[in-house]
């Protein structure tokens, strides 16, 4: 139902493959015509906007990132926005979680320098040229454990709060309803860590039918969609 999205993220969100030579060394590489938003807007006639980078964090995005691309520009409003960051601050870079409390409702611009404030700030910028769009916060889906399983599960559930925080706003919750990211899911969708074109296409898939299912099962927030950003008054 949307005929723009804004698709928010780090490497996963910008299609990029990783090599490897032969002494090891690793090569990372955005293609994004093979990210998922692409798959997603090929499949359904949209125009897609890669809001999104290799080694992007929430951080770097609110400082500096999307200002220097002119993301914020009203140009490229978009009626929904999916947003899929985390790896590179709580895990790559070990940033404090935070919670609602590092969220000033009346500035953004006050929110405390934590994932949670940063992602807060994000949201509320678009927010900004953009007052009714739709906003999907994508979780980190279940993997194998190891030593950050428990602050991944920490921030699903601080997304989810932060989703029920704001208004036109929804959690994409892979860890309940996603594949298993084990050594076999690894074996044939990935490419020396990240993943390869079948991995892009089966998020693709995963997310395209995520967002349908809850534009269905919430008619009423999405009987309006065609009008975001249109210019008609529809509100009376």
């Amino acid at each position: 139902i949307f005929r723009t999205i804004g698709f928010i993220g780090d490497s996963l969100s910008s299609g990029e493959f990783e090599t490897l030579d032969p002494t090891g060394k690793r090569g990372y590489h955005d293609l994004y015509e093979y990210s998922w938003g692409q798959y997603i807007a090929r499949k359904n006639g949209l125009k897609a906007y890669n809001f999104s980078r290799g080694g992007m964090t929430a951080k770097e995005y609110m400082e500096s990132f999307a200002e220097e691309r002119g993301f914020w520009d009203q140009d490229k409003a978009c009626q929904c926005y999916v947003i899929a960051l985390g790896v590179n601050d709580i895990v790559g870079r070990g940033m404090e979680i935070g919670s609602l409390e590092d969220i000033d409702p009346a500035d953004y611009r006050n929110n405390k320098p934590t994932f949670l404030g940063y992602y807060g700030a994000i949201v509320a910028r678009y927010k900004e040229i953009s007052p009714d769009a739709k906003f999907f916060f994508v979780g980190f889906p279940r993997q194998t454990e190891n030593q950050h399983t428990e602050r991944k599960l920490q921030t699903n559930e601080q997304l989810r709060k932060l989703a029920a925080y704001f208004e036109n706003a929804w959690f994409i919750d892979l860890h309940t309803y996603g594949p298993y990211y084990d050594q076999r899911f690894d074996e044939h969708f990935r490419l020396h860590g990240h993943l390869n074109p079948s991995g892009y296409i089966l998020t693709a898939r995963i997310i395209d039918s995520y967002i349908d299912y809850i534009v269905r099962h919430n008619p009423e927030d999405f009987r309006h969609a065609g009008f975001i950003n249109s210019g008609i008054q529809y509100k009376f």
